[in-house]
Formats: C-alpha cells, structure tokens, sequence
C-alpha cells in the first residue's frame, strides 16, 4: 500500500541557527499531516541548535556538506533522498540550493525549491562573479520554483539575479501570531533580574550580533539618544561573531552601562512585553520575522528601509523607517518614540491590526503547501504515489538530458 502523503525534504548547510532556520520550523511544525510527511537535512551545528524545537514525528539527518569537494556529503545527501523517495526537496538560502539542487536533479527529485530569503550581500569581494549571477542561473536549471519571502525579494531575483519571473512565487514570512499580544505580562522579577530599575525605559534590539544586523551603526547612534534620554538602556538580544567586537565599542563610547547583552532569548515575548519598543538596524534583510512579532506584541520598530522591511514595518503608521548606515537619523527616529507615548501607542495598535492581516503563520502554510502541489501535479505526482517519480537510474540518453539542462 503506497503512502499517500507528499514526502518533503528541507534542506540547510547554514552553520548556525538564524532567520531561515526559523522559517523552516514554521513550515515543519505547521505542516497539514494528513498531506505531507517531512524530514530536515541540516548541518551538525544546526541540527543540535534545533534539535530540541524540531517535532517529534520529522526525522532530522545531520549531514556535512557546504563545501564543493564534500563528494561524501553529496553521495549521502543523494542517497537520503533515493531512501525517503523524496518528492519535493526545499533548499533554504542560495548556498545551501547551490550544493543541494544539482543532487535532487540527478536523483530524479520531481520538485525542487529554493528560498533564498534575502540579498546576498555576502558574495561582495568574492573570487565567482556577483554581478552577473551566472552560478545562479546555472543551478536555477535544477530548481522548478524560488519562494520569494517578500515583494521586494522576488523583484531582486527577477531584476538582478535574471531569474526567470515564471519560476518566483512570492509567499511572504508568517508567525505564530498568537504567541505574541499586546496584553503579555512582564514575568514577575524580569526587570530586576536583568538589572533595570522601573524608570528605565527599555529598547529591545532583537539580532544576532552579525555585521548584516548594523549594530555597529545602532551604537554610534547611541550618544545622541542618551543625551536626551539618559534612562533609555538598549537591550541586544541575540547572539555572533561580532558580540567581543561590540562590547569593545560600547566601551569605547562610554555606553556600556547602558548596553546589555543578553544573548538569544527563548522568549521573546517576555522582552517584548518589557520594552517600549524595538530597533532593527540592518544593511539588507528578507522579510524579518522579529518584525512582524514586534508588531504582533503592539511594539512598533524603528527600523531600517531595506528590502523586505518596509513591508512589515510601513514608515510613520507600524514604526519609523530610516537609510541603513544611518546613525544620526537612527538616534532621530529612537527620540521620536520615546518622547510621543501617543505615537508609540498609535503605532503599537495600527502594527498589531498589520500583522494580523499580513502576515500569520497560516496564510505562509497555506501558500507554500499550495505551492508543492501544484508543482508536483505539473510534474505528475498527482497521488504522490511512489511509482510516479522521475526515475533515479541514469542512462546514457538521461545523461544527456542532464547535461543539457544545466549547460
């Protein structure tokens, strides 16, 4: 007796656990389970980081491959997608489909995703060309469609990455919404176990400490903020490569006693319920799902107007938007809320009622499950029977093909 429910692998090399991770999770938790049955291939790092958050009924494959001459970590991959008879393979990010899309090809995969989540600004100064995308356009020949997480990311693979507009399909970040309310109360003890005294009026910077993030920008934008506002304190929840780095900056400002750095918190909601409001300093984003919580929680953000944000956070009604690397204008729009308790107010409810309509956990499932179908009716996996995939042995004339495709 086949098994009638579509078999999805998820598939990250990233090394630790961040916006696509969380992306991820969402799908593997929200997934209707009388459709589909989904696994996770992800790197040791990762897999450990998610272990605990991953559900119980998706089996995770730890798997070591995010370099081009990991041949082991190809021949594993192909054969985790042969033994599972994986019929959609989901790579996360463009390095992870670099490595992973070719193998689903060749293993007869009948569909293949890619959600590259934000622009890649990482690839500036690299040895392969950025501008002309080549790379991507040649693994694109093994990927039958791109989730573009917001508007402005699938006009960046359309017009700059020379994608073709048939294959992007734009599904926009969800969460759990119902996690995150203006009506959290504060657990009891928070503010002075972490060392706030009641006047302080807390700003809750939700990012990793990486250079993407701008908090370099955020702290020296800080001197101008605390000359007015002396009890404002700057709360940095998240972890990276750049936390050292940071501190030592904070230190050199004078600010460090205003500064705190927490590290990744599990509850987010908690710190949501404790601050004013929030900051988010970045040079380049997708859709950032911290944004749409904060709004969730009735926090409005000061935010930076790159790709995906101004979706979530619309300047002037859900928050204040301001140029990345901006620092003058960041400490202009931070004493804007806190001096108008009303904006603030204003803004928190507009946000809520927003992410409410936008951007819900369910509307991501709904359109990415959609999405899977349509893709495998297109390839003739309407029963997503087994017996329907493309076939995994490779002749002569299918080597051919293969070549052909990604020439």
């Amino acid at each position: 007796m086949t098994n009638p429910r579509i078999r999805l692998a998820y598939f990250s090399n990233a090394s630790a656990r961040g916006g696509a991770e969380e992306h991820i999770l969402t799908l593997l938790r929200g997934l209707d389970r009388s459709r589909f049955e989904a696994c996770l291939i992800c790197s040791p790092a990762v897999a450990e980081k998610l272990r605990k958050d991953v559900p119980s009924d998706v089996n995770i494959f730890p798997l070591a491959f995010d370099k081009p001459w990991q041949v082991l970590g190809a021949v594993r991959l192909a054969a985790l997608l042969r033994q599972n008879k994986i019929q959609a393979l989901h790579s996360h990010l463009f390095y992870s489909s670099l490595f992973a899309s070719p193998v689903g090809w060749l293993c007869g995969v009948p569909a293949i995703l890619e959600t590259p989540h934000l622009r890649e600004l990482w690839r500036e100064g690299k040895s392969w060309p950025k501008s002309s995308f080549a790379i991507d356009r040649w693994v694109g020949k093994c990927v039958d469609a791109y989730v573009a997480v917001s508007k402005a990311n699938g006009i960046y693979l359309q017009n700059v990455k020379k994608l073709p507009a048939t294959k992007i399909h734009v599904i926009q970040n969800g969460s759990d919404l119902d996690r995150f309310t203006p009506d959290h109360i504060v657990p009891v003890g928070m503010r002075e176990h972490f060392g706030f005294a009641e006047t302080d009026r807390i700003i809750l910077v939700p990012a990793r400490l990486e250079p993407q993030k701008g908090h370099r920008i955020l702290l020296e934008s800080l001197p101008m903020v605390f000359e007015e506002f002396p009890c404002a304190k700057i709360v940095c929840a998240g972890e990276g490569a750049l936390h050292s780095e940071l501190r030592a900056q904070a230190e050199r400002l004078n600010i460090s006693e205003r500064v705190s750095f927490v590290g990744r918190q599990q509850k987010l909601e908690d710190w949501f319920a404790l601050c004013e409001f929030t900051v988010l300093p970045s040079f380049f984003e997708g859709l950032p799902l911290v944004a749409v919580e904060s709004l969730a929680a009735g926090r409005p953000m000061v935010a930076t107007a790159v790709d995906g944000t101004p979706e979530v956070i619309v300047n002037g009604k859900t928050g204040l938007t301001v140029a990345a690397g901006d620092s003058p204008a960041l400490a202009a729009a931070i004493c804007k809320l806190l001096r108008d308790v009303s904006l603030r107010d204003a803004m928190g409810e507009a946000g809520r009622r927003w992410a409410v309509e936008n951007f819900t956990e369910k509307m991501q499932l709904e359109r990415t499950q959609d999405l899977y179908v349509r893709l495998l009716g297109r390839a003739g996996q309407t029963d997503c029977s087994p017996h329907q995939q493309r076939p995994t042995a490779i002749s002569e004339s299918k080597e051919a093909a293969v070549a052909e495709r990604v020439r």
